[in-house]
C-alpha cells in the first residue's frame, strides 16, 4: 500500500464515520440503556464502541488486504477464504478481549452485555464484506485464468503459426536441400533439430509455465535452424548458466523471432541477440535495425501477448526498453515448477 493525500483523506474519513456509529449506537440505547442519563458512563461506552468499531473493520480490512498480497485468489482461492476466516476471527476476539481488559483497568467500568451487541453487529458486517469481497475476487480470478488460458493458447497459436507458415517451411527445407548435397551428417542433425521445435510446441500447448531447463533446450534446435539459414549474418549467445527457474513458455522464443522478423539480418548488418540473466530478470537484447518494411505481415500479439501472459504469472512487470541502438525486453524468473 502507497501511501498519498488521497489515502490518507480516505482513511480518516472512515475513522470518523465509524466513531461515528459507534456514538450513535451509544446514543440509541443499543449498547447501554441508562447511559442517556450519566454523562460520564454515556461517553465511556460511546468510546468503547467506536474504538471497537474502527479497529475491527479498519483492522480487518488491513488484514484482508495482507492475505491478499500473501495468497491468489487465482491459484488457491480455498487456502485464501480460510485464512480470511481464521485470521478474522482471531483478530475480532483478541482485540475484544484487549479493549474490554484496557477499559476494565482504566474506567473501573464492567461492561455490560449491551455494549457488546454494537460487537455483535461490527462482526456480522464485517463477515458480510469478507464474504462479500470472497465472492467477487473469486470470479475475478475464474475471469483471470479464463483469460490467461485464452492468452497462453494464442501465444502458442501464433508460435506454431509461425514455424508452419510458407516462409518457415520453405526456408527451412530450402536450407536443409542444401545441407543435404553439402554436409548429409548435418542435414539429420538439422531434421532432428526441426522435428523438436514442432514436438516442444504441441507438448507445452497445455502449460503455463515450464522449467528453464525445458526452454533453452527448445531455444538450441530452434536456434540452430536459424544459424543455418542465417550463418555469420545472425549472431546469437545465450548466458543462463543457472537454469533452476520456470518460463512462460515459448516467450524467448517469440521475441528472438520478433527480432529476426523486425530488424535487418544482412552480413553488412548482422544482427546481434543476447540472452541473460540481470536482477530477477531473463534479459533479450538485439541491436535495433528495423526494416524499412517487414517482409511478411505481423499479427501484432507476440510482445503484448507475452506482456499479458506474464501479468498473471509474475508480480513483477515486463520491462521494454528501446534506446541507444537497442531494443531490450526484460521478463521475470518464475518460481520453478514442481
Amino acid at each position: 500500500m502507497v501511501w498519498n493525500k488521497k489515502l490518507i483523506f480516505s482513511e480518516i474519513r472512515d475513522i470518523l464515520i465509524l466513531a461515528a456509529v459507534g456514538l450513535l449506537i451509544t446514543w440509541s440505547g443499543l449498547a447501554c440503556r441508562d447511559c442517556i442519563d450519566n454523562t460520564r458512563e454515556f461517553w465511556i461506552i460511546a468510546s468503547f464502541a467506536s474504538l471497537l468499531w474502527i479497529a475491527l473493520w479498519k483492522g480487518n480490512a488491513y488484514l484482508g488486504s495482507y492475505v491478499t498480497r500473501r495468497v491468489s485468489w487465482l491459484t488457491h482461492p480455498e487456502r485464501k477464504f480460510f485464512l480470511y476466516l481464521i485470521f478474522t476471527i482471531v483478530y475480532t476476539f483478541g482485540v475484544m478481549y484487549l479493549i474490554g481488559f484496557i477499559y476494565q483497568l482504566i474506567f473501573s467500568v464492567y461492561l455490560t452485555r449491551g455494549a457488546f451487541y454494537s460487537v455483535i453487529i461490527a462482526i456480522i458486517i464485517s463477515l458480510f464484506m469478507h464474504g462479500r469481497s470472497f465472492l467477487i475476487n473469486w470470479k475475478a480470478s475464474v475471469i483471470d485464468a479464463e483469460r490467461l488460458q485464452r492468452e497462453s493458447i494464442a501465444a502458442r497459436y501464433e508460435s506454431l503459426k509461425n514455424q508452419v507458415n510458407p516462409h518457415f517451411l520453405f526456408n527451412s527445407f530450402n536450407a536443409l536441400t542444401n545441407l543435404v548435397y553439402e554436409d548429409p551428417d548435418k542435414a539429420v542433425k538439422f531434421i532432428k533439430r526441426l522435428s523438436e521445435v514442432y514436438r516442444y510446441v504441441l507438448e507445452t500447448r497445455e502449460k503455463e509455465v515450464v522449467p528453464a531447463a525445458e526452454e533453452f533446450s527448445f531455444l538450441d534446435s530452434y536456434l540452430y535452424l536459424q544459424e543455418i539459414r542465417f550463418g555469420n549474418k545472425l549472431k546469437i549467445e545465450v548466458n543462463v548458466p543457472d537454469r533452476n527457474f520456470a518460463v512462460a513458455p515459448l516467450a524467448v522464443q517469440m521475441l528472438i523471432e520478433n527480432a529476426i522478423k523486425h530488424n535487418i539480418v544482412s552480413e553488412e548488418d548482422p544482427l546481434s541477440v543476447n540472452v541473460f540473466i540481470q536482477d530477477g530478470f531473463i534479459v533479450i537484447k538485439n541491436n535495433l535495425q528495423p526494416r524499412s518494411s517487414l517482409g511478411e505481415p505481423s499479427a501484432g500479439v507476440g510482445l503484448e501477448n507475452i506482456r499479458r501472459r506474464y501479468e498473471f504469472l509474475s508480480a513483477k512487470k515486463v520491462e521494454i526498453d528501446s534506446s541507444n541502438g537497442n531494443f531490450i525486453v526484460k521478463l521475470p524468473l518464475l518460481t520453478q515448477v514442481q
